[in-house]
């Protein structure tokens, strides 16, 4: 039989024997990519293994590469004269953002007078004339209204103007709490029980430290006379640093904020929402006698906000406390370089569209580069939708 086989094999066409080898070859890749497949599932499984390769790679984090420790002794000390020099450059980058704050205390003072105007038309305390009430839309969106839609606008608006009349609202009611609503940021602060607080928030200012002190920021949140709190003003002060850290001064990238203080919030008594009380029921171990016990805890509340964590001297904080000391930071300056100065872009949501769009031109992209890869695949012959 053996003899039939090699007579066989020695009658076929070499572009035959060819083919078989090939294949043999290819089921004996196939076979050794198996078996290293199911041998990294198994190496992946054992914890030991695992917990030495986080241990080899958390030993490169902030390691020098291979290249730079195969340098010649001399290229390496020239290396070093340049790192020197990104030092200096750190500082003067220190210095820019120095003057940065000059020119943004210096315009601050020229916005005010608009700002404190806008606070006077929320507030009722100014009625514009209907020359600054003019508004001009834009082209475009003029184009595509049609007359029929203008007719029934104007309709709308005749009734919406009758029921202001009879109900002759002052100013423009629940402005801030609306902007607060309407940005993601903030809306997740807010409680049910916070809304009826910030119907009495009347302006929010910032204001920047005096020429030659630390530099600092202060958020201040003006309410009217409520039946909440006493305070007429609530702060916020957010202390900044604009220099290289000595200890690691590659790792400068403009001004950051350190720390922040909150104020002291004089609640009249039963109003306070950052406290709720809850009940709960003690056994007694020995006699077995039920007993409640009234305790007083901490509630979620946007007006947390003004008690935020104490950053020890040492600057350690446990991971909750620096969790919320990052989202406060964020808070902090967002409110201070988007919320104040287009309050009203985001009381209309215009400024919400825009933030939508950037946000949907990445995902376009995103999405682009997903149908760019699906249609790769499709095309490639030997591409499995199994595997």
């Amino acid at each position: 039989m053996a003899d039939i086989d090699n007579k066989d094999q020695a009658e076929m066409d070499p572009a035959d024997m060819e083919d078989v080898e090939d294949v043999e070859e290819e089921e004996t890749c196939e076979d050794e990519n198996s078996k290293a497949r199911q041998l990294t599932v198994q190496m992946m499984q054992n914890p030991q293994i695992l917990a030495a390769l986080q241990e080899r790679l958390d030993g490169l984090n902030g390691s020098p590469s291979g290249y730079m420790e195969s340098l010649p002794k001399v290229v390496k000390r020239r290396v070093n004269a340049l790192k020197n020099l990104q030092v200096k450059c750190a500082h003067i980058e220190a210095k820019f953002y120095e003057e940065v704050h000059e020119l943004e205390r210096k315009y601050a003072a020229l916005y005010q007078p608009l700002f404190d105007k806008r606070s006077e038309i929320v507030s009722a305390a100014y009625e514009p004339t209907d020359e600054e009430c003019e508004w001009k839309a834009d082209e475009e969106e003029e184009l595509t209204v049609s007359k029929q839609d203008e007719m029934k606008e104007k309709a709308k608006l005749e009734e919406e103007k009758k029921d202001e009349e009879k109900e002759d609202p002052k100013g423009i009611p629940e402005f801030w709490s609306t902007v607060f609503k309407n940005v993601d940021l903030l809306s997740d602060m807010l409680q049910e029980h916070d809304e009826p607080i910030l119907k009495h928030l009347q302006d929010i200012k910032v204001k920047f430290s005096d020429p030659g002190q630390p530099m600092s920021f202060t958020l201040e949140f003006h309410f009217e006379p409520n039946e909440f709190f006493t305070n007429t003003v609530l702060t916020k002060v957010y202390k900044m640093r604009s220099e290289p850290d000595e200890s690691d001064p590659f790792s400068f990238d403009g001004p950051e904020i350190m720390s922040c203080t909150g104020c002291t919030i004089d609640w009249t008594k039963g109003k306070n929402v950052t406290l709720k009380t809850i009940k709960k029921k003690q056994k007694h171990k020995g006699r077995g006698t039920v007993r409640t016990v009234t305790k007083t805890v901490p509630n979620d509340s946007f007006f947390n906000f003004f008690s935020p964590p104490e950053v020890p001297e040492n600057g350690e904080l446990d991971e909750d406390s620096e969790a919320v000391l990052t989202a406060d930071f964020e808070i902090g300056h967002f409110i201070r370089e988007r919320i104040v100065p287009r309050a009203v872009l985001y009381f209309t949501g215009e400024a919400i569209e825009d933030d939508d769009d950037d946000y949907d031109e990445e995902g376009e992209e995103a999405d682009d580069e997903e149908g760019e890869e699906e249609a790769d695949e499709e095309n490639d012959p030997d591409y499995d939708p199994k595997v």
